[in-house]
This record gives C-alpha cells, structure tokens and sequence, in this order.
C-alpha cells in the first residue's frame, strides 16, 4: 500500500472521528438507536439543542434540532430523541416549560395510545406559560400606565408649581424647626409629664395587687358560701314560713268564726255598746263628783255628840244604750 492510500485513509478516518465528535459534542450519538420525533411550537425562547426531555422526572432524550417552518406561521420545528426503550403514541404530549432561571425544557406525559410511533412522527404539542412570561404579561400594562402617570406628573410640574412646591418644602421645614424649638423650650415639662406616667404605672400596678387580693377574697367568699350548708338552713325557713302561715290561717279562721271567743270579741256590737255606756256613766259620775264634791265626801272634826246632818244623796241610772238618764235624790240623817 503506497503513502498516498495510507494518507487518505487516515484522513477519511478524522473526519469521520470529527463528525462523530461534534455531533457527539452536541449531544447526539450517531452509533445510537435512538428514535426521532418531532413537535411544534410557537415559541422556543430559552430552549437549546441538547437541552433534556423529561418523563416522570428522568432524562429520557434531548433536543436534537430546532427548525424555522415559514409557511405555519413561522412556527418552529423541534427535533426530539427519544431512547429506543421509551414508547410514544398518538396520545403523547410534548410540554414545553420553564424554569425560574430562564431555562426550558420538554416533558412527556403518556396516555392511552391508540397507535404507537416508531419514529419521526409528530407529537403533540404544549406551551406552559412560565412565570416570566405571567409576568410580563401584567407588568407591561402596568408600566403603560406608570409611564403615561409620570408624563402626567412631569406636564402638571411646571415651573408654578414647582416653585409651589419648593415653597411647601421649605414651610415644612420650618415648621419642623419651629417644632423642634417648641419641644426644647418644654423639654422639662415632658420630662415631668414622663415622671407623672411612670408613678402612675407604678400606682396602677400596686392598685392591680390590691384589686388581686380583693378577687382573691372574693373567691374564698365564694367557695365558703359553696360548701356552706345552705340546703339545710333553706329547708328549715322553709318549714318555719310553713308553720308561721299555718298558724297565721288558724287565727284568721278564729277571727272570722262568729261563735268563737275572738270572734264574737271581734264581730259582736253588744261588748261595744256596754263599754261605751259604761264609759258615759263614768264620765257623768266624774263631772257630777267634780261639781258636787260634797255629795260623795264628808268630813266631821269633832265627830261628837252632835246632830248628824242631813246628807242628799243624788243617785243617777245610765242606761246601757248611754240615751236614757234618770235621778234620784235621798235625804239621810248621820
């Protein structure tokens, strides 16, 4: 074999080892078996040749190729190489997801296959929106809105109302100093209201010992009055209020009772008429003995051999009604 047969061999032989190298570089294998499939989507930004496709959390392929298809809307076509052991079909989705560092990736999520691919089919594609792309979507009205409020503010300060404002500022500033002056001049004042607070705290917190104490003998009171025999005590003034009121019935049954004692005492007239006629007579006798005390009382000093003296005696009969009167009058000889 001439030098110039060794050199082309070994010339075909690198390259052949330097495309076998940067595909290998690239993530592809070409001495595999593994299968390619295909999907489609409307936007890849962040997803790379090489990047991985996930089933149930595993690596089970990477992306081969990404292509610009004009003519769908300049959609793009991704090249995905699956290992020779995973089965896709016609219910296989392809997901594409990203990450909170900005990279994506392809996911599989299996169904139940009507028909099993083997090779260069499509599959069916999904886009998750990422919270970037969330994002974006709220922030841009957002900093629409921002932007033209800022226009706003920037068109309504004007040189007026800019000096307006400077003005303000400086009035705030002065009354912040004149503030400031106000508390040095009171400075002793406000340390004593400090005081005043700080011996009032401690007052309220001796008075909250005492009002401790004071619960506390409350709650004694109250477990006395729970273990004293209470029950008793109310069932004897029970029976007391009992017997009281049934005594109370007897003497009003005796009151009422004409032909007892208290009742005749208490409904019968006659005991009536006769102390008032009794009554009237003493009142007669007392009023005739007061204006003829001689009728009723005789002295004798000597009491001797004298003549007795005449004596009348007036004899007045009252009777029981106290409306009739009669009298009588007698001579006697002593």
């Amino acid at each position: 074999m001439s030098k110039e047969i060794k050199v082309a061999l070994l010339g075909i032989v690198a390259v052949a080892l330097l495309i076998v190298g940067f595909q290998f570089l690239k993530g592809s294998n070409i001495l595999s078996s593994d299968r390619t499939y295909y999907a489609k989507y409307d936007n890849v930004d962040g997803l790379n040749v090489g990047n991985p496709v996930i089933l149930n959390g595993i690596k089970v392929g990477q992306v081969k190729e990404m292509t610009l298809v004009p003519e769908e809307g300049n959609r793009v076509k991704v090249a995905v190489e699956l290992q020779k052991g995973v089965t896709v079909g016609d219910s296989t989705v392809a997901s594409l997801s990203g990450s909170l560092l900005g990279s994506k990736t392809i996911t599989l999520f299996l169904g139940k296959d009507s028909k099993v691919y083997d090779g260069g089919q499509e599959l069916k594609s999904y886009t998750v929106a990422s919270i970037t792309d969330a994002f974006q979507a709220k922030a841009l009205p957002v900093l629409g809105t921002v932007d033209s409020t800022l226009i706003k503010v920037n068109g309504f300060l004007n040189k007026d109302a800019r000096v307006s404002l400077q003005a303000t500022l400086l009035n705030a500033q002065g009354s912040t100093e004149a503030l400031k002056n106000l508390l040095l001049m009171n400075q002793r004042n406000i340390n004593q209201i400090t005081t005043n607070m700080a011996r009032l705290t401690s007052e309220l917190n001796k008075t909250s010992a005492k009002f401790d104490r004071i619960a506390t003998n409350f709650s004694t009171l109250s477990d006395s009055l729970k273990n004293a025999p209470v029950g008793p005590a109310m069932r004897k003034l029970n029976a007391t209020m009992t017997e009281a009121q049934g005594t109370m019935t007897t003497l009003n049954r005796s009151l009422s009772d004409q032909k007892g004692s208290l009742g005749k005492l208490m409904n019968d007239t006659t005991l009536y008429n006769n102390l008032n006629a009794t009554a009237a007579s003493t009142n007669t006798l007392l009023t005739d003995f007061q204006a003829n005390p001689k009728r009723y009382v005789h002295f004798s000093v000597f009491g001797g051999g004298k003549d007795k003296a005449k004596k009348e005696v007036e004899t007045t009969t009252v009777k029981p009604n106290g409306t009739t009167t009669e009298t009588e009058t007698k001579t006697t000889i002593k």
